[in-house]
C-alpha cells in the first residue's frame, strides 16, 4: 500500500460513523474550509522562515485537508481523491501545450505566461461564465483578490497605462479619507479606507509585487523591531508601558540602524 493509499484509509477510518472519530464524522466542507485556509498560511509561514522540517510537516497537514475534502465528496457520491488528482493532471497538461503538445516554438517565459492566461480565459468561456471577474475567488485574502481583480480587468484593457496614474489615484484617495475623518463621518471613512487599500493592491500588482507577501514581510519587520524595543527596555527592568513614545521611537531607530548592512 502506498503512503497515499494509507492516508486515504486513515481518513476513511476517521470518518467511519461506526467507531470513527466523532469530531471528524460531524465535519462538513464549510466547517473544514477555515482549517484548509489556515494550513495554507502555515505552509507559507514555514517557507518564509526557511524551516524545511516545519515545511514538510505543514505540507502534510495541507495534504490532509485535500484528503479530508475528497473523502467527504466521495461519501456524497460526487468525486474521490483520484478524481482530484486526474483533474489537476488534465489541467496542467492542457495549460502547458508548449511542454506536452507539439508546438513549433516554446517562446519566452512571458509569452508562455500570456498563453496560460489565454487558455484559462478559454476554459472560463467553456464553463459559460459571463463576466470577466466571475471566477476570482471571493474567499481569497482581500489584498490578493483586489490585485487579481485589477489584473483580470487589465487583460481586457481596463487599466492605468503606468504607475504614475496609480500614484495620482492613491494621493486622491488619501485626501478623500482625510476629508471624511475631518468631517467625523467614520462610515464614509471606512469606505474610503477600502478604496485606498484597493488602490494600494493595484499598485502592487502594477509593480509585480504580491501584496500579501509584502505585507507579511512588513508585519515580520514590525514584530522584529518592536521585539528589539522590548529587549532593550528589559535590560533596565522596564516594559513598554513604563516607557515613553519618544524613547521607544529612539529605540525603533536603533533597531532600523542595526538591520542595515555594514558599509
Amino acid at each position: 500500500m502506498t503512503p497515499i493509499d494509507q492516508l486515504k484509509a486513515v481518513m476513511a477510518r476517521l470518518r467511519d460513523p461506526d467507531g470513527g472519530c466523532p469530531w471528524d464524522v460531524e465535519q462538513t466542507f464549510a466547517t473544514i474550509a477555515p482549517y484548509t485556509v489556515e494550513e495554507a498560511y502555515e505552509v507559507a509561514d514555514a517557507i518564509e522562515r526557511g524551516d524545511m522540517d516545519d515545511l514538510k510537516s505543514e505540507l502534510g497537514d495541507l495534504l490532509f485537508q485535500v484528503i479530508f475534502h475528497a473523502r467527504m465528496a466521495e461519501e456524497a457520491g460526487d468525486f474521490g481523491f483520484d478524481d482530484v488528482v486526474q483533474a489537476i493532471i488534465d489541467k496542467l497538461v492542457r495549460r502547458h501545450p508548449h511542454v506536452f503538445a507539439e508546438e513549433a516554438a516554446r517562446g519566452t517565459a512571458e509569452a508562455q505566461k500570456a498563453r496560460w492566461e489565454d487558455i484559462k480565459a478559454a476554459e472560463r468561456k467553456a464553463r459559460a461564465q459571463g463576466g470577466v471577474l466571475d471566477d476570482v475567488p471571493v474567499g481569497l485574502p482581500a489584498l490578493t483578490r483586489a490585485a487579481k481583480l485589477t489584473k483580470r480587468a487589465g487583460r481586457v484593457g481596463f487599466d492605468w497605462p503606468s504607475t504614475d496614474e496609480v500614484f495620482d489615484k492613491l494621493a486622491e484617495e488619501v485626501e478623500e479619507l482625510r476629508a471624511e475623518i475631518a468631517a467625523g463621518d467614520m462610515a464614509k471613512a471606512r469606505v474610503e479606507m477600502g478604496d485606498l487599500l484597493f488602490v494600494v493592491a493595484n499598485l502592487a500588482r502594477k509593480l509585480e509585487v504580491e501584496p500579501e507577501d509584502a505585507l507579511r514581510a512588513a508585519n515580520a519587520k514590525f514584530v522584529r523591531r518592536f521585539g528589539f524595543i522590548e529587549a532593550e527596555l528589559q535590560k533596565g527592568g522596564r516594559t513598554p508601558e513604563q516607557s515613553t513614545l519618544e524613547e521607544m521611537d529612539r529605540l525603533w531607530d536603533a533597531a532600523k540602524a542595526a538591520e542595515k548592512p555594514a558599509a
